[in-house]
């Protein structure tokens, strides 16, 4: 007769490896907050509440990730002014007719080894049949700078 094996350690440790961390299911929360404030508010001043929020978002972040986030929210509205600032799952994002075309994502928030800068489908960035969609960021330079906002003037385009 074969003694049978607890299953229970191995349930435990394929739901926390299956499960959302801790900052995504906050970052859940926060993109459900978000919905319910932008309802809330109504169109009205829906670009000067979302330049707001996304302020109130930037200057909460850690220094280096803060001063990236300031700077690229510089090149996205000298590049895409019609692009609508908004926090989407608590970053920086920037939105037309309502759907986010970039984003803005700490390493803080994630606990990442970069930020991210990204795009998402809604973007013009088509070039062929593969091109990227999002880039990590340890610093921003110049040169960096320039790229980006190429890509926003084209994402928005």
């Amino acid at each position: 007769m074969t003694a049978q094996k607890s299953t229970t350690r191995t349930t435990a440790k394929s739901k926390s490896a299956v499960g959302f961390t801790d900052e995504e299911r906050a970052a859940m929360k926060e993109h459900a907050q978000e919905l319910k404030t932008a309802a809330r508010r109504g169109s009205r001043n829906a670009k000067a509440d979302g330049e707001k929020d996304v302020l109130e978002k930037i200057a909460a972040m850690a220094e280096s990730d803060r001063v990236m986030a300031e700077r690229i929210h510089a090149i996205v509205k000298a590049n895409a002014p019609d692009l609508a600032p908004k926090t989407w799952y608590g970053m920086p994002a920037y939105a037309k007719d309502g759907k986010v075309v970039c984003f803005f994502q700490s390493a803080e928030k994630f606990k990442a080894r970069y930020a991210t800068f990204g795009f998402n489908d809604t973007a013009n960035l088509d070039d062929g049949t593969m091109w990227p969609t999002a880039f990590a960021l340890t610093t921003l330079t110049d040169a960096d700078a320039e790229r980006i906002g190429e890509l926003v003037k084209k994402a928005a385009g």
